[in-house]
């Protein structure tokens, strides 16, 4: 695992942000060049590759609100991002800053889309017979994977970043 004492450079955090969301703006933009709205490529019997918008938040959430969401959900990312880089800059845990960084460069390719398309372009479709996950892209998966490193790293240390320590009981009898 990443050790929790040694400060990790702001800038590799960073770095690592800026190929997770290019990587993803590069897919997007290939989904968007070889497919049109709306096709799926089977790959497998369980995948799929899909051209489809997300106007709303995970799984579709908002999706028919009429247009607000694209502003709101916009504005929550930049000010996800703002903690995150405060975060990426105050952690001494080179895991923690691995884990915001991937978070920070999810939300930044997935409010790129937001704010430049109006919706996120989502291409990965997982299914299994008439089970069917909502398409998601990879700036999703490295939201995931960031949160839970994030609760996992808490959990292993015992506490989270910022919490306080665990009041002690005193008895009075």
């Amino acid at each position: 695992m990443f050790s929790h004492d040694t400060k990790f450079s702001p800038f590799i955090a960073f770095l690592i942000s800026a190929v997770v969301a290019s990587f993803d703006q590069a897919v997007k933009w290939m989904v968007q060049q070889s497919m049109t709205y709306g096709e799926s490529i089977l790959v497998t019997p369980f995948f799929g590759w899909l051209h489809t918008w997300n106007t709303g938040a995970a799984f579709g959430l908002l999706a028919n609100a009429g247009g607000w969401q694209r502003y709101f959900l916009s504005a929550v990312a930049i000010a996800v991002s703002i903690i995150l880089t405060r975060l990426i800059y105050d952690t001494r845990s080179r895991g923690e800053s691995i884990a915001y960084s991937l978070v920070l460069g999810g939300a930044a390719s997935n409010v790129v889309d937001r704010i430049f398309r109006g919706h996120v372009i989502d291409y990965l479709d997982f299914f299994w017979r008439s089970w069917h996950w909502p398409a998601f892209n990879l700036a999703d998966v490295a939201i995931v994977c960031g949160v839970l490193s994030i609760i996992s790293l808490g959990l292993l240390r015992g506490t989270t970043h910022g919490a306080s320590k665990p009041v002690e009981r005193i008895d009075t009898e």
